[in-house]
């Protein structure tokens, strides 16, 4: 066990609901994320995220390699409660406790929720591992530095479809992100992609 000291240090994202707790240590292999919407998902999974939610004025917490970002109910302000997230966010890794034991199995794709229709299911297209290495390479790197994550979905008929996690689903700003910044990059290395869209979760 290496004696680095625990820092944890606190990010403003675009998204005013969302904050990031980024540690001098990987919570998470490289590549993973999780995203939690309640105490009753993260049950079993992540012990730091079901503590976390412990707190009323977390919303969801959303996981990747060396941070968290959480979103807070809009009842409170974050000057009242960054501190008190960040201290508990250290202490937690300090004490070297599980921030996940398990990752929770992917989605099944046909699953359905009460307001939401199924999940579509792409076929395997020849331009998904190009698409695949481009958000890897240009876009992942820039959503995770805002809190998030991005998902490919799939590719038809020109449409490319994205899932955006953490700060960025629901951002304001990931619109634009997605409309200006994915979908100018998608089409200059691609001809065949016409447009980028995101998928609601």
């Amino acid at each position: 066990m290496n004696n680095v000291p625990v820092t944890v240090y606190v990010e403003m994202t675009p998204n005013p609901s969302t904050m990031k707790f980024v540690a001098n240590k990987y919570l998470l292999i490289t590549g993973e994320s999780v995203e939690f919407l309640s105490k009753a998902e993260a049950k079993g999974y992540s012990p730091m995220a079901e503590e976390l939610f412990n707190f009323p004025f977390v919303k969801k917490i959303f996981m990747a390699a060396n941070f968290i970002t959480i979103t807070k109910t809009d009842n409170v302000p974050w000057d009242f409660i960054t501190m008190e997230l960040r201290e508990f966010v250290k202490g937690w890794i300090a004490d070297g406790k599980d921030v996940l034991i398990q990752m929770p199995a992917a989605k099944p794709a046909e699953a359905t929720t009460e307001d939401s229709a199924p999940k579509k299911v792409y076929a395997v297209s020849e331009y998904d591992d190009a698409i695949r290495s481009l958000l890897d390479e240009y876009v992942r790197p820039a959503v995770e530095n805002d809190g998030g994550a991005i998902e490919f979905r799939g590719f038809e008929n020109g449409v490319v479809s994205v899932l955006m996690k953490g700060s960025c689903a629901g951002c304001p700003s990931s619109t634009a992100t997605l409309k200006g910044g994915i979908e100018n990059l998608l089409k200059q290395h691609l001809p065949e992609v016409t447009e980028v869209v995101a998928e609601n979760e």
